[in-house]
This record gives structure tokens, sequence and C-alpha cells, in this order.
């Protein structure tokens, strides 16, 4: 009998970190169950078909330019510094950090012309060579695969550009932010090279509108409040709704209830605006997917 092939689309992940867990509550909010995974390379859906593969954030890219993988999430930063031939089919929104320099205070770091003639210690060489060689600058790098910030305090170096998410880490060895040389997020990418079979297509175009559904529920809020219907017309002109809002009649002939999807960010600038024209029993509400 002929072996059915498996058309389960091959997803690569990082193993452990600080994208591992907003990864899987992505693939939940998508209806993407999976089983325990603690110490497990491979874990298949049993809700979509899908197998996650489990990887140091640093081989993610090159499974994916290779085919082991179809698919990875995985931080720009990586892509950037390992210089992987993948494509980018959707931004994620978390995972977003800053490859920054930070000097001692003792040595000044005001602008990229302070970089001239320094050491500098790195975990990420190519970057940081890229944006020297952009702004016309030289300056020995020295490479180190991790404690990157101790450098300056054991005059390995004079500066160092690191990874940089809150910033506690330089507070911690007495180092100061100065400027970034590239901003990441995780993003997910499938291979440039490498060709898939029309099955596999479908259920990656597929995952990738669950996604861009959740992403746009997260950047969205269901709007619900009562408004004079003399202040409608001002209100509907505020609200930057996704499509027309919905207005429907209460038992109080001068109010309307008003419902519209909104951007998360608007009701704060503008809620003493609706209260001044009138708006009461404003109520916000999270959106877990938004199928446009």
């Amino acid at each position: 009998m002929e072996q059915k092939v498996n058309e389960n689309i091959r997803l690569a992940v990082q193993k452990k970190g600080r994208l591992t867990d907003k990864c899987l509550d992505l693939l939940k909010l998508c209806g993407i169950e999976i089983e325990n995974y603690s110490e497990r390379l491979v874990v298949s859906s049993r809700t979509f078909p899908l197998d996650i593969l489990f990887l140091r954030d640093d081989d993610i890219p090159e499974y994916v330019q290779d085919g082991v993988a179809d698919i990875g999430i995985v931080g720009e930063n990586v892509i950037e510094e390992k210089n992987i031939s993948v494509g980018i089919l959707e931004k994620l929104g978390f995972g977003k950090c800053k490859i920054m320099m930070a000097n001692p205070e003792h040595i000044p770091l005001n602008s990229p012309l302070d970089l001239e003639g320094r050491t500098i210690a790195t975990s990420y060489p190519r970057i940081l060579k890229n944006y020297l060689n952009s702004e016309g600058l030289s300056a020995k790098i020295i490479e180190l695969s991790g404690s990157v910030e101790i450098a300056p305090a054991l005059g390995v170096a004079d500066v160092i550009c690191d990874i940089v998410s809150t910033g506690n880490t330089l507070m911690m060895n007495k180092l100061r932010k100065g400027f970034s040389i590239f901003e990441s997020e995780a993003v997910l990418v499938k291979s440039a090279n490498k060709e898939l079979s029309m099955e596999k297509i479908i259920l990656i175009d597929d995952l990738v509108r669950r996604i861009r559904s959740v992403l746009n529920a997260r950047r969205s809020r269901y709007l619900m409040m009562n408004v004079p219907k003399v202040s409608l017309e001002r209100i509907m002109e505020l609200i930057p709704s996704l499509r027309s809002p919905t207005i429907v009649p209460l038992a109080d002939e001068e109010l309307v209830a008003v419902h519209a999807v909104i951007p998360s960010d608007f009701i704060w600038n503008t809620i003493s605006i609706l209260k001044s024209e009138g708006a009461s029993g404003i109520l916000l509400l999270p959106i877990e997917n938004m199928i446009s």
C-alpha cells in the first residue's frame, strides 16, 4: 500500500525564550491547539494540519530557507544577522526590541561620530558592521556570544552594541542607552527558494488569514455608548469606525446606542470630547478575532 505523504505544514518556533509563549498564544487564538510540548522537538496540532518544530531561534531562518520547515516565526534581528534568504509573510506585533549602542558614563556617546575609532563588543557583528559602513565610520568590532554588557567593565571594549527590550540589564551593569541602529519584531517567514505543494500553499494562506484576524482584533476594540440624538452627527464625525457604526434606538427617544469597531487607542484620546457631547454608558470591549 502506498504510504500517504504528510501534508501538514511545518512551522518552526523558538524552543525556549522570549518569543515562545507569545507564538503559542497567537496560535491558540487562531484556533490551533497543541498538547504539552515540554521537552519535545516536534508537536502536531489536533485542530489544524500543522506540525510545530521547536528550535533554537538562531537556527530557524536556515531551517526555513532549506525547506526543513515550511514557515517560521523569528525576530527580524536574527534574519538580518544570519543573512538568510527568507520572505516575510506577516509582521506579528510582538517581540519588539532594538539593537542599541550603550556606553559607560565616562565614555561619551552622543552621536554616531562618537563611535569612530572605538572598540565595540556585540553579538550582532553583521548588523553593526553594516551600520558603521552606512555611516562611513571605522571601529574595531569584538564579537561575543553572550554577556556583552560586562565587556566595558572587563576592559574588553569601550562600548557595546546589543539587543535591548527594557534596559534593565544595562542599568545593572552601569551602562546607559545610546542610540538605536536596528529595530526588530517577530515575523512569520517562508523560504524564498523552496517551492511548496498546492495543498501546503492553501493551508499557509489559511493560517495567515487567521493570524491577520487576530492581529486586527488586537489593534481594535468594540465600542458601545449611549448618545443624544442632537449630538449624533458630531459624534459620528469623531469615530474612526471600521465601517459605518451601528445605530440602535433606545426606550428614551432622545437617545440612541452607538456600536462601532475602533482603533484601540482612540477612546483614550477622545473620551473627554465624547463625554462633553453627552455620550454616556461608554463600554469598551476586547475583540478576540476580526475576520474581514
